[in-house]
């Protein structure tokens, strides 16, 4: 009886890896419910095999179960969770089929809250990048609004139909804050919403203004 390379790795049992190079084709293998080797190594904290799955035999990190949910769903720590985002490109906006996102399943299940605290952490962070690019995140894999900030393109001004001007002001106090080697924190990501707040708060004072003007 051939061995089952989903209990081996639970295990992280050192017979895995020979296994999986005998028979590469087991790495992107999943069960009845599409459970697979990443979730599994993923779930358990297994942090190495987690990089050999998708270096070495390049299986997708968004690979997703019967539930639509990939292996950052199933993560337990802040560890594995920074591993797949930034090191293995995890896409920290995909839903799952009840319509969560990774962070928001993990925050209503209340298990891990430092988890959660992380991904939330990264959505920030994106998502200030994207207000630094002048895009609304419409391209690719960027992640959804943090809870409590309702950001929207509102907060740069249009300079042409199809283009966006960040204001150079919070152009650069981004960037200011974003070189700090406290950025990831949570001290830096709590000055990071506050200047986003900030923002959001002035565009809308403007656009008061500009309404009184016009009426």
């Amino acid at each position: 009886m051939s061995a089952n390379q989903f209990l081996l790795a639970a295990d992280n049992s050192p017979a895995l890896l020979p296994l999986l190079r005998e028979n590469p084709a087991l790495a992107s293998e999943q069960d009845a419910h599409g459970y697979s080797l990443v979730h599994a190594a993923a779930s358990y904290n297994h942090l190495d095999l987690l990089r050999a799955l998708i270096r070495e035999f390049h299986v997708d990190v968004n690979l997703r179960d019967e539930d639509e949910e990939t292996a950052l769903f199933v993560v337990e720590t802040v560890d594995a969770a920074r591993l797949l985002v930034e090191e293995l490109g995890a896409d920290i906006a995909i839903k799952g089929s009840e319509g969560y996102t990774a962070r928001e399943k993990i925050a209503e299940e209340g298990d891990f809250p430092q988890v959660a605290e992380y991904l939330k952490s990264r959505e920030e962070t994106s998502h200030a990048h994207n207000l630094l690019n002048g895009t609304n995140g419409d391209t690719g894999a960027l992640p959804p609004i943090p809870d409590g900030l309702n950001i929207s393109v509102s907060a740069v001004t249009p300079a042409e139909e199809n283009e966006l001007e960040v204001d150079p002001e919070f152009r650069r106090r981004i960037e200011q804050l974003a070189e700090r080697d406290d950025f990831q924190s949570e001290a830096g990501q709590a000055e990071l919403r506050q200047l986003v707040q900030d923002a959001i708060g002035e565009q809308n004072l403007a656009d008061r203004n500009v309404r009184s003007r016009h009426d």
